[in-house]
């Protein structure tokens, strides 16, 4: 009879654990996959309120509202902006938690360097589908969708770029350096080198556990639940093999991507390439706080980095 209880103790006591083990993944997971969004008329207002996105001049400006069908089964919703008679168009990634309206001030400076824009929400973010969010894996695929799109609509002798910020900027990395090198230059914005390593940062700050623990647990959770490990979401390696021109650009106050990740990035990418860090700002508020400066250093960039834009630009001296 003793032995028997002790069975039974000790069956509940290995079911209790695998319950709370279940419980404990379920949970980190739900905080990767589906981290919670700014709401899209906060941003709006947001961006309104900043004098970042102009609604008159968006009324006024020729635009094509574009859905694009994603590889991965759902739809993508963007808006392709033609406030200039060129081909010539930037392709502009969003951070985790936003939308393309945050993309709008990308899209303006970018019409002042000579651009046409197209800015679209990731997959589970603003009007586009899609359940989960997967810091770029995912994303990657949908970002080349809209590059074959583009290219389609501008003919491949257009220039095409790609402004990524944060997890945009993993993404922009992750798109060229392991699918296709198919725009003519790369702007990454605060982009991070190493997910499980920012996983790590992040789980230090809210989990009272050793992060070689809860790693390796949420990667396990992650692969069964999202179809992907984080170890695959790897900028740092994605970028030596970029052969196109990057600019990479990072705020050194920034206490959630540090920018030590993008001079890793820096050191990884082979020439052409340019590195530029702001004293000012937190995380993706370079452009916020420094905006002349910013769009100098992106102008600078094309004129010394991509000859097509130094042959357009040079013509009309």
């Amino acid at each position: 009879m003793k032995k028997r209880t002790l069975f039974l103790s000790g069956s509940i006591v290995t079911t209790l654990l695998a319950a709370a083990t279940t419980i404990t993944g379920v949970v980190m997971t739900n905080h990767i996959m589906y981290i919670k969004k700014k709401d899209d008329a906060f941003i709006r207002e947001r961006e309104i309120a900043a004098k970042r996105f102009d609604e008159a001049w968006y009324e006024g400006c020729p635009k094509e509202i574009l859905t694009i069908d994603s590889p991965n089964g759902y739809t993508i919703s963007g808006i392709y902006l033609k406030p200039l008679e060129t081909k010539n168009t930037v392709i502009i990634c969003h951070g985790v938690t936003e939308n393309k309206i945050n993309s709008m001030r990308y899209a303006r400076m970018f019409e002042r360097l000579g651009f046409n824009a197209f800015v679209y929400d990731h997959r589970r973010h603003g009007e586009s589908q899609g359940k989960t969010t997967s810091y770029g894996h995912y994303e990657k695929y949908d970002l080349q969708a809209a590059v074959e799109t583009i290219r389609t609509i501008t003919g491949e002798d257009a220039l095409l770029g790609i402004h990524g910020e944060s997890m945009g900027a993993a993404t922009t990395l992750l798109y060229a350096g392991t699918l296709a090198d198919n725009a003519d230059f790369y702007v990454s914005d605060c982009a991070f080198s190493n997910f499980p390593e920012l996983l790590k940062r992040i789980f230090e700050s809210v989990v009272p556990i050793d992060s070689k623990y809860t790693l390796p647990f949420a990667d396990f959770f992650m692969r069964i639940r999202d179809g992907y490990s984080v170890k695959e979401v790897m900028p740092i390696d994605a970028v030596k093999h970029i052969q196109k021109p990057v600019l990479f650009i990072h705020s050194t106050p920034d206490d959630f991507i540090p920018s030590s990740m993008t001079e890793e990035l820096y050191e990884q990418k082979p020439e052409p390439k340019m590195l530029k860090l702001f004293e000012k700002g937190e995380h993706a508020k370079s452009f916020n706080d420094n905006p002349g400066d910013y769009e100098q250093t992106v102008a600078k960039f094309l004129h010394d980095y991509v000859p097509a834009y130094r042959n357009i630009t040079d013509s009309l001296l």
